[in-house]
């Protein structure tokens, strides 16, 4: 990441919901290890220790110190003192420093220790990449900021909306003593948030000398039966999925986008494709991505960041050859209890976001236990989305989905009583560059042969699926990720590796199917 982007950064508010007027961006040049860095940038250094100098003037009563991303164990120092620690490297966490912050000159240390625990969600990484894990990544890859907040200030606030208007569920910390107000907002001839029309609504909440920006749109996402079959309705209308799995790396700078508008410019790129939506496969972006499907239009299926050992023989081999295997009620060790409570700190996080409809609970066995269980408690945290609990096999009796990953051939889809989700398929291999190591699934030559593969997959098994109640397809997946060489788009996004206005053809008529049946 350059300096001229971090400049650029540090003139946006971090965050795109709870805006105030005035911020203190920590980006930028830090020491790591004494030796200067750009903060937020992605390492692999197992062990670390960050230092920042910045000088502070007093205009307002508490200063709140904000981390977005630090992978994976953090512990965070200012003037000597100790803050905290916080463990995870995908949610954002904060201190109060009103009490440990001078007037002038402060030092910030931040010491990092990440052995890829996998107590721990980690995601794709590993040590060794190769296939479909990639390099690992440490330290701090998100912003660094702090804000000044009366003594009474606005700390959170759950949106939640629906046809009609929107709930606000308001936390308030005054002195370290949390109240919470509930206010209800009708809206006069609603305009309801889609893809094609994604409107959104702006508000500013006040709260004695405390105010803030907030947004939301109007959607909702629910199972009905349409015609005697179960059918996904965003709004109350039936919908049909057309997505990409996005694994959320990029070459050279890893999980930050390597580009400031890079974001904006992968979303922009799947919807001139005709895909309606994106499954961020195992990883929990910085918010301005989130923000941008919110204001482009791009539904989003978030997948939970699993933790636990992956077993190639028993998650990839044996449901392949058909063997689904049950999971059974587990007694919680702490690697089960934190994925518990990581899940449910991921849908406080990304509440508000009207892009996303569904979450991924366990993806391919990966980590699984208690299917249902889990099921039933990310339903109680946030009952406005949908859940694949068992993503692609072993199955459980708990799913919003019938959910399937298909990737060795073509055939037709018989759902029963749930949709059902081809959650992922396709995974051709097609690598521009002969040298690179090639992971996926069936190898194509040209663009053509691999265009030709995609619209025969979705002609022969996705369309003649979707009057049975086949709700979606996800493709796997939008871009090459090291050697694992299946996306539609190169590792670096500059080239196009499919033909534009076919696959645009065949997802149009997939996603306008019900409207034409």
């Amino acid at each position: 990441m350059t300096l001229e982007r971090i400049k650029t950064m540090n003139n946006k508010y971090p965050r795109p919901q709870l805006k105030r007027n005035v911020f203190f961006s920590l980006n930028g040049t830090w020491l790591m290890n004494k030796e200067e860095i750009i903060v937020p940038s992605c390492r692999q250094e197992k062990k670390l220790h960050y230092e920042k100098h910045f000088n502070y003037e007093k205009t307002n009563d508490r200063v709140i110190l904000h981390f977005s991303k630090v992978d994976q164990i953090a512990k965070v120092y200012l003037n000597n003192k100790y803050l905290g620690e916080h463990v995870g490297g995908y949610l954002p966490f904060e201190f109060e420093i009103t009490d440990s912050v001078n007037i002038g000159d402060n030092k910030l240390e931040v010491d990092v220790v990440d052995e890829l625990d996998k107590t721990y969600p980690y995601g794709k990484q590993t040590l060794n990449p190769s296939g479909m894990w990639y390099t690992p990544v440490t330290g701090i890859w998100g912003d660094v900021w702090y804000e000044e907040v009366p003594n009474r200030y606005i700390k959170n606030i759950k949106i939640t909306p629906d046809l009609k208007g929107v709930d606000l569920d308001i936390e308030i910390d005054d002195l370290g003593t949390i109240e919470n107000k509930h206010l209800r907002k009708e809206i006069e001839n609603p305009i309801l948030w889609t893809p094609s029309n994604p409107h959104l609504y702006k508000e500013i909440i006040k709260e004695d000398k405390d105010e803030v920006e907030i947004y939301y749109g109007l959607r909702t996402i629910t199972i009905q039966k349409i015609d005697g079959i179960n059918r996904v309705c965003l709004n109350d209308k039936p919908i049909i999925i057309s997505g990409l799995l996005d694994q959320g790396y990029w070459k050279d700078t890893l999980f930050i986008p390597n580009c400031e508008d890079g974001y904006e410019k992968d979303i922009l790129n799947v919807k001139e494709l005709g895909y309606n939506l994106l499954r961020k496969h195992i990883k929990i972006e910085a918010e301005q991505f989130y923000y941008d499907c919110d204001r482009l239009g791009m539904l989003v299926m978030q997948d939970m960041v699993e933790n636990g050992e992956y077993h190639y023989f028993r998650d990839t081999i044996l449901p392949t050859i058909g063997v689904n295997l049950k999971d059974k009620v587990n007694k919680l060790d702490d690697r089960m209890n934190f994925f518990i409570e990581h899940s449910k700190q991921t849908l406080d996080h990304l509440h508000n976001h009207p892009s996303i409809i569904a979450y991924t609970i366990f993806n391919e066995g990966w980590g699984q236990f208690n299917a249902d269980k889990l099921y039933d408690i990310c339903k109680a945290k946030d009952s406005t989305r949908l859940y694949d609990a068992t993503s692609g096999w072993f199955r459980q009796k708990k799913n919003d989905f019938d959910s399937l990953h298909i990737y060795f051939r073509n055939k037709h889809l018989s759902p029963k009583q749930r949709p059902m989700l081809l959650s992922e398929c396709g995974g051709y291999i097609y690598a521009i560059n002969n040298d690179e190591v090639k992971w996926g699934y069936g190898i194509c030559k040209s663009k053509e042969e691999l265009t030709n593969k995609i619209v025969e997959m979705y002609k022969t098994m996705v369309i003649p699926s979707i009057k049975d109640g086949l709700c979606g397809v996800i493709f796997t997946q939008i871009s090459d990720v090291e050697g694992e060489v299946n996306g539609l788009y190169n590792f670096d996004r500059t080239e196009l590796k499919v033909e534009k206005e076919k696959i645009k053809e065949i997802n149009n008529v997939i996603t306008n199917y019900l409207e034409g049946d």
